[in-house]
């Protein structure tokens, strides 16, 4: 089995951090700050009615942004469809679930996917251990 990639936080403490391998941050895009009303295009009460149970959860917790607004409509879009296929006693495809799947874990709904996902513009606690760069003589 190969070595597992040694995570950041423990570079910072043994001072092994080099810049030149170091993650490079991701972009800081605003948070939605008011709950948006739902988009006219979805498909049907069940799309709308996920979108008003989603979107302040997702506003409350920093996880929205304007970019976001999309994904989340098709997110709301493919439960509204999965839910007429239940109503109609019919299974939706399994590409239908999938895709489902991965938008949900990609707003961070999921239990194992709640720990992947931060709040934007939070920035993590600092190493108190962390010498910054500086060795002690």
């Amino acid at each position: 089995m190969p070595n597992p990639k040694k995570p950041r936080a423990l570079k910072v403490v043994s001072g092994t951090v080099q810049p030149s391998r170091d993650e490079q941050p991701s972009i800081e895009l605003p948070p939605v700050v008011d709950v948006p009303e739902p988009p006219e295009w979805l498909p049907n009460a069940h799309a709308v009615k996920e979108w008003k149970r989603l979107a302040p959860v997702l506003v409350a917790n920093k996880l929205l942004t304007d970019v976001g607004l999309s994904p989340l409509g098709n997110l709301c879009a493919l439960h509204g469809k999965m839910v007429q296929l239940w109503a109609a006693g019919e299974a939706p495809v399994a590409s239908m679930v999938a895709q489902y799947r991965n938008l949900i874990n990609d707003f961070g709904m999921t239990p194992v996917s709640q720990g992947k996902v931060r709040p934007v513009g939070d920035e993590p606690a600092g190493n108190k251990f962390a010498q910054r760069g500086k060795r002690a003589a």
